[in-house]
This record gives structure tokens, C-alpha cells and sequence, in this order.
């Protein structure tokens, strides 16, 4: 597919939905493609943040790559939070316990995202819908955590109506705590998330070719 038609199904996802297309950014997974890749798939085409799930494949990118911004989207440890000050935005905060490891941590307040297991799949990660306000709560209380949305990852079945309801559900939660960023959708269903209130969709395999 490549990177300028994942761009025109965005825009006409976000026009059908009504929405500004300005209002949808594009994260290019690119985990698992060298730096070579990358250049020519994504960053021949503009400057889009880059997202990568695990620390030690990003950090030698993050070197070859001084030009590209990273955003880290994949389940974070706690002895790892010492190199989020790498990125401009972890998608992926599911706890307390890893934001406190934050606050210790890091040199400089990092923006995140509060990754809500929506599906409630026992083996996905993120905090329950249920869990979510007290987790905010607590957030509130750490100087160098900005919480600016919330996160999910749909689960994998093809029927469009449970994706809807997922990314539905998600919008819903960051409109009750007035949080205006939402990532949800990937290569198989960023439309539909777009169309549900997406402002970050994480797309790797349809940028390289890989669908």
C-alpha cells in the first residue's frame, strides 16, 4: 500500500466522519525495519514520529535517525522508564507503579497515554474502564507525568460492529475526562477508529508493504 495511500485513506476517513483530516496524525510503526527502511518509506514523505514497543531495537534508531521525533507504543517495564525521556510521547501507561517509576526517573516531564484494555482481553495489556478514573486521580498527583489522552489496541476479529463499539467506548471515556488525544487504530482498522474519534492511528504493516 504505502505510506501516500495510508495518507488518502485517512483524509477520507476523517472527511466521511466529518472531521478534519488535519485532525488525524499518522505514527509510523516501524518496528522491526532499519533505519534505511524508514527513510524511504516514511521519512521521504514528511516528518512523522516514528513508533517503536521495544526500547532496545529504538535506541540505536533514535541515534541513526536524529532527524525523526519517537513515540514509544508498546508495553513499558519499570527498569526501562530511565530512557522515556528519549521519546516525545509513550503511548502505553497501564499503571502507577510504572508511572511512578517515571516521576523518578525522568529528567523532564514526559506526555503519555493511558493505555484502557476496552476489549477486556485477559492477555492485552492496560487498565480495566473501570479502573481508569482512580488511575487519573493518582496521576494528577506526579509532576513529570502529563497525561493528554488515552490508548487501546482493538481486538483482532473482523467484524466492524465490535471495532466500532471498542473505539466508540474509548472516545467516550476521553470525553468524560476531558482528554483530547485518543490512539486507537492499526493498519487492519484505522478507518473505523477515525471515524470513532481517532486522533493517532498506529500504522506499520500498510506503510511497508506488509497487507
Amino acid at each position: 500500500m504505502g505510506l501516500p495511500e495510508v495518507l488518502a485513506r485517512i483524509e477520507r476517513a476523517a472527511r466521511r466522519a466529518g472531521r478534519d483530516p488535519a485532525g488525524v496524525r499518522l505514527v509510523a510503526v516501524t518496528k522491526g525495519h532499519s533505519p534505511e527502511a524508514i527513510r524511504e518509506k516514511v521519512l521521504a514523505y514528511g516528518d512523522f514520529p516514528l513508533g517503536e514497543s521495544r526500547v532496545q531495537e529504538a535506541l540505536p534508531k533514535i541515534e541513526a535517525l536524529p532527524e525523526a521525533t519517537f513515540h514509544f507504543i508498546g508495553p513499558l517495564q519499570r527498569n526501562k522508564a530511565k530512557f522515556m525521556h528519549r521519546f516525545l510521547l509513550l503511548h502505553s501507561l497501564e499503571s502507577l507503579r510504572v508511572a511512578e517509576a517515571l516521576e523518578r526517573r525522568l529528567p523532564r516531564p514526559l506526555d503519555v497515554l493511558v493505555e484502557v484494555n476496552v476489549g477486556r482481553e485477559p492477555q492485552k495489556h492496560g487498565v480495566l474502564p473501570e479502573a481508569l478514573p482512580e488511575l487519573l486521580e493518582r496521576l494528577k498527583e506526579l509532576s513529570r507525568v502529563r497525561v493528554l489522552g488515552l490508548m487501546t489496541v482493538a481486538p483482532r476479529v473482523r467484524d466492524p460492529d465490535r471495532l466500532r463499539a471498542v473505539f466508540a467506548e474509548l472516545s467516550r471515556l476521553a470525553d468524560r475526562y476531558n482528554l483530547p488525544e485518543r490512539s486507537m487504530g492499526m493498519s487492519e482498522d484505522f478507518e473505523l477508529a477515525i471515524e470513532e474519534g481517532s486522533t493517532l492511528v498506529r500504522v506499520g504493516r500498510a506503510i511497508f508493504d506488509e497487507l
